[in-house]
């Protein structure tokens, strides 16, 4: 047969205990006001659980009454239970006085708490977060080349209009360097720097401005 697994913590205990006595200890809700010395009656009751120690039992219990719902429970007029649930006794005045005292100074402890850690993170600056360093070495930005103005190309007279003088012809979109070969009536034959030879109209040609 195999041996059941002891419980680690005291949630694990407390969960047990709620199961176990819901008429006693509970996990929601308010809570009921424990008997004085129920530490006992679990320890007869729970006789040969193994699951839980008496060690185990004794700090789960004293985290219950420790709890902030729990101590809210012990008013004055409320009435302490039993394991089962049946009314011992009327919870003691100084018992009350006891029970807003520590649960005053559980809430103040936690509301330091929050405090310093809203102060903390207010004071936190944004150089308090190291940087981390990077080979990497910053690009020098290119400087931009100032713009050279050419002065406009100059059409041809009547006396460029003739073989052997540079130009420069419109091909597509860009002006390409030739010599004039040939004049017709219609038109004039150049050859280009490539050696192709091509006729064109006189308005696409401009004197090359090497040649003035």
């Amino acid at each position: 047969m195999d041996t059941p697994q002891k419980f680690s913590n005291s949630k694990e205990v407390i969960n047990f205990l709620v199961e176990s006595f819901p008429a006693c200890f509970s996990n929601k809700g308010d809570a009921k006001p424990l008997k004085i010395g129920i530490f006992q009656d679990l320890a007869e009751r729970l006789e040969g659980e193994e699951r839980v120690s008496k060690t185990l039992l004794r700090s789960s219990l004293r985290h219950y009454t420790n709890s902030w719902r729990y101590l809210h429970s012990i008013k004055t007029g409320a009435e302490r239970v039993d394991l089962d649930g049946k009314g011992v006794a009327v919870i003691e005045e100084e018992h009350v006085e006891h029970a807003k005292k520590q649960l005053d100074e559980s809430k103040a402890k936690v509301a330091a708490k929050r405090k310093e850690q809203a102060d903390a993170n207010k004071k936190a600056k944004p150089k308090d977060i190291p940087k981390f360093k990077t080979n990497k070495k910053p690009v020098p930005a290119k400087k931009e080349q100032p713009k050279v103005k050419l002065p406009p190309a100059e059409k041809l007279t009547d006396e460029d209009v003739k073989p052997g003088t540079a130009v420069t012809v419109k091909i597509g979109k860009t002006p390409m360097p030739a010599t004039i070969t040939d004049v017709s009536k219609d038109d004039v034959q150049v050859q280009l720097d490539s050696g192709m030879i091509v006729k064109v109209k006189l308005e696409n040609l401009r004197l090359a401005r090497s040649k003035r």
